[in-house]
């Protein structure tokens, strides 16, 4: 799939923000504005309006954690790569924490990075769909790195510092994750790349073959979670096998 003329440098500019409403408002508002293109990659120390997924605040101390946005162009990928590319960003987050981190590293569905059943970061990604074409994605990135207490989910969060017990300087972290980004999407573009990505995060996809209690609208039961498909959809068996998409099921237990 890919060409000569497809670009996949991340990273360059690199833009240190001492304080934005969010990094992914900001990202689109330059692309919108023609300001920036492909490979761009905007860093804040605060996040006064940070977004997690389904319209969720990210929490995050000023200037303990990594907070990003990366801009791609992805006009070479099809309408149906979304959630390859989604997979793609949260591998790369992986193979980022993997250095430091060396075991225990998952990726819950769709696209958080937990330690153990404590969650390390998050993805969001917006996309810009112009006339029916899927031509730029906004890739928000957060990752706790050294904040240490998180008041609104004290239990499930954790930080880089938590689990090494060493500071980390973010900025120096979210240009390691650049090179790792660039890494993946040049894999994305290749021939069967998004087959092959999907097969890594299927492999490492958090509480793989092991038996969890989800919530479909009322009701509540106990799935195998057996992996994610092409689309996004998680794969889960309760008697029969069913399919579920981003936002319709809740996690009841997850230990």
């Amino acid at each position: 799939m890919a060409g000569s003329a497809v670009k996949t440098v991340i990273g360059t500019p690199f833009t240190h923000l001492k304080q934005v409403n969010s990094t992914n408002i900001y990202a689109m508002q330059q692309l919108q504005a023609k300001l920036a293109e492909h490979g761009a990659v905007f860093f804040a120390d605060v996040q006064t309006a940070g977004k997690g997924q389904m319209g969720k605040k990210w929490e995050s101390e000023a200037g303990q954690n990594l907070l990003m946005s990366i801009l791609l162009n992805v006009s070479a990928l099809n309408m149906g790569d979304q959630f390859a590319l989604s997979a793609a960003i949260a591998l790369a987050a992986r193979d980022l924490l993997s250095i430091y981190i060396p075991a225990d590293l998952t990726i819950k569905w769709p696209n958080d990075l937990y330690w153990g059943d404590r969650k390390a970061g998050g993805i969001l990604i917006e996309n810009q769909i112009t006339s029916g074409i899927w031509a730029y994605a906004v890739a928000g990135i957060g990752i706790n790195i050294n904040q240490t207490q998180f008041d609104e989910v004290q239990n499930k969060a954790v930080s880089l510092k938590q689990i090494t017990g060493k500071i980390h300087p973010p900025i120096n972290l979210a240009k390691e994750l650049c090179k790792k980004v660039e890494l993946r999407f040049k894999q994305l573009l290749e021939t069967d790349g998004s087959e092959k990505i999907l097969g890594e995060y299927n492999e490492v996809l958090y509480k793989k073959s092991q038996a969890v209690k989800l919530k479909n609208g009322t009701i509540s039961a106990v799935y195998t979670i057996n992996g994610v498909s092409k689309r996004g959809d998680l794969m889960a068996t309760s008697g029969i096998q069913h399919q579920f998409q981003h936002g319709s099921i809740e996690w009841i237990i997850e230990g």
